[in-house]
């Protein structure tokens, strides 16, 4: 598959960035496809990055990665619920492959189990939600 990709990655959490990119770039190695990553502080400004990459057709999709983790207030609502949209808007409006691995936990230990390739493995699984679009696009 000769594809590219960029991988946006919110580096507010750094340890669970970290494992959810290796899990990404792991899988995107199996399946041989190309990327970019350009970092962002927080799931935010994912979606506003993305549209700018959408803008030079560079890709023919996108990794949404990072870790909302909810606090004492509202704001991981507001967070998780606005990234989360904005990702979905972005993907449907530009008919491109955008796929969210931003997660959403109660707590650090869920996150950490869910950005293990060796457990959960959400890194991983973005990736190859990306891959399987970008095929199924190919077919249409």
């Amino acid at each position: 598959m000769s594809k590219k990709v960029l991988i946006v990655e919110s580096r507010y959490y750094e340890d669970i960035s970290n494992l959810l990119l290796e899990a990404t770039i792991e899988q995107l190695n199996v399946y041989n496809v190309k990327f970019e990553k350009m970092e962002v502080l927080g799931a935010l400004e994912i979606p506003i990055l993305i549209k700018k990459a959408i803008i030079t057709g560079k890709y023919d999709g996108f990794i949404a990665l990072g870790c909302v983790i909810r606090g004492e207030t509202s704001h991981y609502d507001i967070v998780s619920n606005n990234s989360a949209k904005a990702l979905i808007d972005l993907a449907i409006n530009n008919t491109i492959p955008i796929s969210n691995g931003i997660l959403t936990v109660d707590n650090k230990e869920q996150a950490l189990v869910r950005a293990s390739k060796n457990k959960k493995n959400n890194g991983g699984h973005a990736a190859k939600a990306c891959i399987e679009l970008i095929k199924s696009f190919n077919l249409l």
